[in-house]
């Protein structure tokens, strides 16, 4: 606690010095508000892009943002409307948590967390855990994933452009920024910032989006014995999307402490191209989202020893689904989902180095549908958390474990109501995460952790009419990791920072359940693979250089090498291939360029060959594919307000390509954002 009130001592101080030097651009000092302590420390480090990155990367939404991170896989449907999901490690989606400001996002019916529906316009910060966020003051949920993403919004900080001209208004933050590009996208967003009080400010984030999905593409495919079966350019049909999102926030200021509170709205209607077979290119399938929830948080310091947490939400999720395909069979269905979230998580300090937590979570998921014979499932999940945390001398660990003990019932009706029935379910999954530092100081560190994880089938595994099997197992996962970590800071020559990772792992799957797309975009075929070994290298560097003359430069990679196989049955045609949709090789690069008032950005994303099928033969390989994207960015004042305009090339080569077999993504397009804060 000295430690934090010292820091803050110096950054205010930093303050007058700043104003009174001549700068060639707007620095900022952050508040710093401390809301736990020192023994809460993360024993292993993260991966994050900060707003400044984001906005930088030619990314629509948090699922673009996401493919800088190593490990991770990003399922991409195409389009501006496509449904993005992300895999971490080869686990699948189910296995990791995503948490907005907080609180976990939940779909209980598919398990599938469309990401392209998040805008990165209020984003302060994305950051990416493997095994679970290392720091035992978090909900119990947390410590059930094997990975976990945090996405954090900006909160309020009012303050004036610096400079000669003081700004108008001192407790109002205001932005605007319109968007056009390929598909004829267009996309209008707009952000309000007040400050209500001294310890009270709100914020109010609004965003339109539409874009009729059209894209050039290049189709082809060839016989096993290398002939050509279809060669054809032709225009992306039905991927029109139309969206509305609104968001507003509540944040408080207390002693030792704050709240926020979090309304959040979505609606969509979009069309889904569905899947290119047999030279088809246009589908009659259509869907209509939308997505509300409302949470709220608090926490409190109390005393020198004692923190708390509290959380609730409530969520309602209505899909309406119709297609019009005369090639099948017509469907016209509404899904409405509903979930209760509540959680507490306490944390004591034992001893000065020495820390321990007890969080408990409760959830209810309830579905409801008009299709034929539904199942009406309700779930009711109660976990409790135990873990510690010890920080001493070159040594940092924390170990927790989490018991999850789950109930579902069906309510069907009618003749099928002596169908029903409820099962029950307990599970205890422990973690260990070890940090040394060797050395004196903290430039280089080794870790290592194990952890035990599972992910309960999802309403439409089990449920799911025609497709739903009852007697699914939880998938259970062991992880295993092993790591290394430098940061160095250089206070003279070209390179002032520079930081490198390395972890290399080992998972193993059991009863592991695969979703793949069926003709229709919205359903799924289940799989229950078995089991999976899973050894992979994740190495991400990055480095801060000052060149001289006002010229800065950002540099970051990351690659991962991953080899998960299926061994589930020796006697299989495919024992010990590499399950499907995960390549061997796969990384990024970044590389951002800074001179006064402009920021040159380009990015790289390479996928390398993978399986679309269980089978590793000819007929289902993929080739890698690669992208590269380049965005230019000028800022300028203009009397009261800071303006930018950026240009943005995605895909700058035109390179066909398909992440998901028969959904080609698009080729050369292009962007033009203006911006405007007030």
């Amino acid at each position: 606690m000295r430690k934090a009130l010292a820091l803050a001592f110096v950054c205010c101080l930093s303050l007058p010095m700043t104003a009174q030097g001549k700068l060639d651009s707007l620095q900022h000092v952050r508040e710093i508000v401390v809301v736990s302590r020192p023994a809460m420390r993360e024993v292993v480090p993260s991966q994050k892009l900060n707003g400044e990155m984001l906005e930088r990367l030619s990314s629509n939404s948090i699922a673009d943002a996401l493919r800088y991170f190593s490990g991770i896989q990003l399922k991409d449907y195409g389009g501006v409307g496509g449904i993005k999901t992300v895999n971490i490690r080869s686990m699948g989606t189910h296995h990791l948590g995503i948490s907005y400001d907080g609180v976990q996002l939940g779909n209980a019916q598919n398990g599938q967390i469309d990401l392209g529906q998040f805008s990165l316009d209020n984003i302060e910060e994305i950051t990416l855990y493997n095994g679970q966020k290392s720091a035992i003051f978090q909900p119990a949920s947390d410590f059930g994933n094997a990975g976990a993403i945090y996405i954090r919004t900006k909160a309020p900080v009012f303050r004036g452009h610096g400079g000669t001209e003081a700004r108008a208004y001192e407790n109002t933050n205001l932005r605007f920024k319109a968007q056009y590009g390929s598909s004829d996208m267009f996309r209008l967003t707009a952000l309000w910032e007040q400050k209500l009080s001294e310890r009270v400010s709100s914020s109010l984030s609004a965003g339109f989006l539409t874009a009729s999905g059209k894209y050039k593409f290049r189709y082809e495919r060839r016989y096993p014995n290398g002939e050509t079966a279809w060669d054809t350019t032709a225009v992306r049909q039905n991927g029109d999307i139309h969206a509305e999102r609104i968001e507003a926030n509540l944040f408080g200021k207390l002693y030792q402490g704050g709240w926020q509170v979090k309304g959040y709205l979505y609606n969509s209607a979009r069309g889904i191209p569905g899947a290119i077979v047999n030279n088809v290119w246009r589908r009659g399938e259509r869907q209509q989202d939308l997505n509300t929830f409302v949470q709220a948080n608090f926490d409190k310091n109390i005393g020198e020893g004692f923190s708390t947490r509290w959380l609730a939400k409530y969520a309602y999720y209505n899909t309406h689904y119709v297609n019009r395909d005369t090639t099948q069979l017509p469907v016209d269905n509404r899904y409405k989902q509903q979930e209760l979230y509540l959680s507490t998580a306490n944390v004591l300090e034992l001893l000065p180095n020495w820390s321990a937590s007890l969080s408990y979570d409760f959830k209810w998921n309830k579905l409801n549908a008009d299709t034929y014979n539904f199942a009406y499932p309700t779930r009711i999940s109660n976990l409790v958390s135990l873990a510690t945390a010890i920080d001493y001398k070159h040594l940092k660990a924390q170990g927790s474990i989490l018991a999850t003990f789950i109930h579902d019932k069906t309510h069907r009706r009618g003749e099928f109501a002596d169908m029903n029935n409820s099962h029950s379910l307990s599970n205890l999954t422990p973690a260990l995460f070890v940090n040394v530092y060797p050395f004196n100081g903290t430039f280089f560190s080794m870790r290592a952790y194990v952890k035990k994880s599972f992910r309960m089938p999802t309403f439409n595994d089990l449920y799911y009419t025609d497709m739903g099997n009852v007697n699914l197992v939880p998938e259970s996962a062991l992880q295993y990791d092993a790591g290394f970590a430098m940061n160095k800071h250089f206070e003279h020559g070209i390179i002032r920072h520079a930081e490198m990772h390395f972890d290399a792992y080992y998972n193993t799957v059991h009863d592991k359940i695969v979703a793949y797309p069926k003709g229709q975009q919205f359903r799924w075929t289940m799989l229950n693979l078995g089991k999976v070994h899973i050894k992979g290298i994740d190495v991400e560097a990055e480095a801060d250089c000052s060149v001289g003359g006002g010229l800065t430069a950002t540099l970051r990679a990351q690659y991962t090498y991953q080899d998960a196989r299926d061994v589930t049955n020796p006697s299989d045609s495919y024992y010990r291939h590499q399950i499907p949709y995960i390549p061997w090789h796969s990384g990024s690069a970044i590389i951002g360029l800074s001179y006064k008032r402009w920021n040159l950005n380009y990015s790289f994303i390479y996928a390398g060959e993978r399986y679309d099928e269980q089978e590793n033969i000819l007929y289902n390989h993929m080739e890698p594919w690669y992208t590269s994207d380049l965005s230019l960015r000028y800022q300028f004042p203009m009397r009261k307000a800071l303006c930018t305009i950026q240009a943005d090339v995605n895909n700058l080569l035109g390179q066909d390509y398909e992440v998901i077999v028969n959904y080609p993504m698009p080729g050369r397009n292009y962007k033009l954002t203006l911006c405007m804060e007030i």
